[in-house]
């Protein structure tokens, strides 16, 4: 059956679509012994496909993962600063995991890591604006800043949907803020409270979609259950679909 490269990349666990596409147009990838196109498609049935002059092998067993991400950790497998990436907190994996998403170098919490290149696609998409609950120890009038960090706000140009924000405790100079979001713009609750006057001292994720982070511990990674695969499979079908 004719797919797309990338499709058949991501599939095989090599790379998520968007990483595949920058190894087909960098010319590591071939077909049948030819360097490959950005759109070309392929049949691993009937053709040789090969990265680097290797041969793409049989598909890998799909693995799912949920890491408590610690502060100090990036989320790239590979960093030209020589900083710790969270690959090297999964080395118990039996098949190579990519994280899904981002958080950033002082943020911490749930992060899903996978090898399943379309789930990727589909959980990263912004069109289809996955939910995300961050628990946000900030400092500043919160009580003013409530309002509009519960409205519609731009940052960098884009126009985010109003998020849902709830004070969880308060201190002497400042609360600890439970805020759902519906993008995953690039450091966006930082920006969120810079603009409402606040300043973010700690940020950790603790839900996405329908999984939450629960008491794993910091550092610490479990594979997902067959039902959290599935539910989050479903949606993704459901999405297909429209």
């Amino acid at each position: 059956m004719q797919e797309r490269l990338q499709k058949i990349l991501s599939t095989h666990g090599v790379a998520s679509r968007r990483a595949s596409e920058q190894m087909i147009k960098a010319g590591r990838v071939s077909v049948n012994g030819v360097i490959a196109m950005i759109g070309q498609s392929a049949d691993t049935a009937a053709d040789v496909i090969a990265i680097d002059g290797t041969p793409l092998g049989n598909a890998e067993k799909k693995v799912y993962i949920m890491l408590n991400k610690p502060r100090g950790y990036v989320t790239t497998m590979h960093d030209e600063k020589g900083r710790a990436n969270v690959s090297e907190l999964v080395t118990g994996s039996p098949v190579r995991v990519y994280p899904v998403g981002r958080l950033d170098l002082d943020s911490e919490g749930l992060l899903i890591m996978t090898n399943d290149g379309e789930l990727t696609h589909y959980l990263t998409h912004p069109s289809n604006e996955k939910k995300k609950t961050y628990h946000a120890h900030v400092k500043g009038d919160v009580d003013s800043a409530i309002e509009p960090l519960g409205a519609p706000m731009t940052i960098d140009g884009y126009t985010i949907r109003p998020a849902e924000v709830r004070i969880l405790d308060k201190t002497s100079d400042g609360a600890l803020l439970s805020i759902t979001i519906h993008e995953g713009r690039n450091r966006q609750i930082r920006k969120m409270c810079a603009k409402a006057g606040l300043s973010v001292e700690r940020l950790k994720r603790v839900a996405e979609g329908g999984l939450k982070l629960g008491n794993l511990k910091i550092g610490s990674w479990r594979y997902l259950s067959e039902a959290e695969v599935a539910q989050l499979k479903g949606e993704q079908q459901r999405t297909n679909r429209k």
